[in-house]
Formats: structure tokens, sequence, C-alpha cells
């Protein structure tokens, strides 16, 4: 059970000649990930005031496939591919019109922001990050 949401690819986002600027890209991926969090019930004012918990990305391989450009709406659907003691597996798939434009790993982790030491996820979000955890078995059409 994924994630899915939308942002628009707007004249800020793009180079001169209308095409997406990657780092507009990251930008907008780390709103997404804001989201999903906040669509837990787990917002990041919450996470960061109140509980003091990090999310950091770690770890995080890009492939564009096909250039977005300027109007384009974008289609975001994060994936839980794992969950570790205080790591968390993502995998994200960017479209437009139906193409993929770019897909993304990415690896989180858990973090006090008291100590800036890794931390084991609390028992309510890990339950929340597992309902979403996709398995293998899901994409596999012999399964």
């Amino acid at each position: 059970m994924g994630f899915e949401t939308t942002r628009p690819l707007r004249f800020g986002d793009c180079d001169p000649s209308g095409i997406a600027y990657f780092p507009s890209y990251l930008n907008m991926l780390v709103g997404v990930l804001e989201d999903f969090f906040a669509s837990l019930g787990f917002p990041w004012k919450t996470l960061i005031a109140d509980r003091r918990i990090g999310v950091p990305t770690v770890r995080l391989d890009v492939t564009f496939s096909n250039p977005g450009f300027q109007g384009d709406e974008l289609e975001f659907d994060i994936a839980v591919a794992g969950i570790g003691r205080s790591s968390l597996d993502l995998n994200h798939t960017i479209s437009a019109y139906g193409k993929v434009l770019w897909t993304a790993r990415q690896r989180v982790v858990a973090t006090s922001l008291d100590t800036h030491q890794s931390l084991a996820w609390p028992a309510d979000v890990r339950a929340a990050l597992t309902h979403h955890l996709e398995t293998t078995d899901a994409h596999d059409p012999a399964a």
C-alpha cells in the first residue's frame, strides 16, 4: 500500500529551456516525504519539535529516464521497501501523463535531534510504517 500525491512542475522548477532542473526534483521529494509522514499521523513539526526525532537521508540513488517540462503534473508514488531498527528504505516513482520521468531509492534514518545519533523507530511510528510495507509477493505475478 503506497502513498501517492501530485505536484505541479512550475516555472521556477525549470531551467531556461523549460525542462525540470534536477535540484528542484530533490526539493519536491523532501516535501513529498514530509507529506507521507503527515499522512501517517506524524507531521514533521510534531516529530521535530515535540518528539525531537529527525529523519535525514543517508542514501539516495536517482535515475532520470525522461525529461519533465514546465506545466507537467508530477505523480509521486512512494513504496516502503524495508524497515530496519532505525532505517527506512523507500522506492519513489515519479511520472507525468503515464510516463516515468525518474525513480529514486532512498534510505532515511530516525535520529535523536539531541544526540544526533540513530535511534529505533518509536513503536507507533514503526506500526504506521509497517502498514505501508510492500512485500515482494505483491509484485510477483507468479506468487
